[in-house]
């Protein structure tokens, strides 16, 4: 792809990491994590009050409660009640069955358990959504600049999944992608592409009232090469390794006709089905492909007795419209 078409932004993203620290009050007891973007040290205090209430900001955590109401699943009770607001850095679980009463610590706070920096992924905090909400909020406000590589992986992966490895991967919109970097017109388009300099460069354009899309599906081959389309490139990738995989069993049978019979019969299934997916072009499926192997068509009788099977196959792309030949082989094993 051409160079310097991405996202558009203000500058990179700067991401903290998520610190997790875990502090409990006995084995049966309370525990209670913080999890903060900020590696300040939080404080978890219990202190004697007429009333339970548990309280919370960003890194403190007061825990207030006369001695009836000081139980575990009294305090996970009243936590419940307080609002999502309240929860976004601490936890409050069980340690153990959580049989223990609390005990007042006065301003003390409780000693830390463990603790634990991770690098922050937004994705592990999507079930707690008043966090995630605010940090895609933020994070939705930046705009980034990226290179064009990963969007179009993106692009051939769905392609892939969506119509198949022969489909072109091209006249594809970009999701999330505000704009690019660099317009491409007509023009411009056209100098990428000479097919007197041998030259095919794809790119990302926009278009009015459309979507961002990928715009091109040639490899750096050059125009004159049977290999200038990368949807023939990439089928053809697909089918020689697929049908390499599905006759390996070759290399452990005696190297005789009635193997290459069976190599022969696997190969043209598999080809057959690839023409009724619409991978090949051709009326029928005997006109779409060949496949040839053989003593005097693929192997010399110095390859029988080298234990070497050499497969040669042609496909009909649908794009140009012409065979392409390839070419595999296997050396059996010496029994």
């Amino acid at each position: 792809m051409s160079d310097g078409i991405g996202y558009v932004g203000e500058g990179p993203v700067s991401l903290s990491l998520i610190v997790m620290r875990s502090y409990v009050t006995s084995p049966n007891g309370l525990l209670v994590i913080h999890e903060g973007v900020e590696e300040k040290i939080p404080q978890i205090t219990i202190q004697s009050a007429k009333n339970l209430t548990v309280d919370s900001s960003s890194w403190k955590m007061f825990i207030k409660g006369n001695c009836e109401d000081m139980t575990v699943q009294g305090i996970l009770d009243k936590w419940e009640e307080e609002p999502q607001s309240k929860k976004e850095y601490f936890q409050l679980e069980k340690s153990g069955d959580g049989s223990d009463s609390l005990n007042y610590l006065d301003d003390e706070p409780i000693d830390e358990k463990w603790s634990l920096s991770v690098p922050f992924l937004l994705s592990d905090y999507k079930n707690q959504t008043f966090f995630y909400n605010k940090v895609k909020s933020e994070m939705s406000k930046r705009r980034v600049i990226l290179p064009p590589s990963p969007s179009v992986a993106g692009v051939y992966a769905k392609v892939d999944r969506n119509r198949g490895v022969w489909k072109t991967p091209a006249n594809v919109g970009l999701v999330s992608v505000v704009v690019p970097t660099i317009k491409i017109g007509d023009r411009e388009q056209e100098l990428l592409n000479l097919a007197s300099a041998d030259k095919s460069v794809n790119v990302i354009r926009y278009f009015a009232n459309r979507e961002i899309l990928v715009w091109g599906g040639k490899t750096l081959a050059g125009v004159s090469s049977e290999w200038c389309h990368v949807s023939v490139r990439r089928l053809s990738i697909y089918v020689e390794k697929s049908l390499k995989r599905l006759t390996e069993f070759a290399v452990f049978e005696p190297n005789l006709s009635r193997t290459w019979l069976k190599v022969k019969s696997i190969a043209e299934s598999f080809l057959e089905g690839l023409w009724r997916q619409g991978a090949l072009s051709g009326v029928t499926w005997r006109k779409s492909f060949f496949v040839n192997v053989g003593l005097g068509t693929t192997m010399t009788k110095e390859d029988v007795l080298e234990g070497r099977i050499n497969v040669e196959i042609g496909i009909a792309v649908i794009r140009p419209l012409e065979f392409i030949i390839l070419k595999f082989s296997h050396k059996l094993q010496q029994m």
